[in-house]
């Protein structure tokens, strides 16, 4: 996965739940076939706008915690954190144009 950084469930708190910016964390799976479809799209996005937002990524079989706290139970997942809560989540694959649509509040 391209220039996406990822994330531990370890870090999530000081990454993501603090962040002074936006956050948008893409939950993901080696596995899963979706997930590589949304992956190069979010690089795009992340390349034009990550000035706006944080992009980061988080693999949910090597971090269960996070995941399973915030009840991501289909994947892909992609939610965004501002003032450490949720406040944007997108459950699927969808293309770009959505994607920025959804996203037009933080970029």
């Amino acid at each position: 996965m391209g220039n996406i950084s990822a994330v531990t469930d370890d870090e999530f708190q000081s990454q993501v739940l603090q962040s002074e910016k936006p956050v948008l964390v893409d939950f993901w799976a080696e596995w899963c076939g979706p997930c590589k479809q949304v992956a190069p799209i979010l690089d795009e996005i992340a390349s034009a706008h990550g000035d706006k937002i944080t992009f980061l990524k988080m693999n949910v079989d090597e971090n269960p915690v996070t995941p399973s706290t915030y009840r991501v139970t289909g994947i892909p997942t992609i939610n965004v954190y501002q003032g450490g809560e949720v406040v944007k989540s997108i459950v699927g694959a969808k293309p770009k144009a959505m994607l920025l649509n959804e996203l037009s509040d933080f970029i």
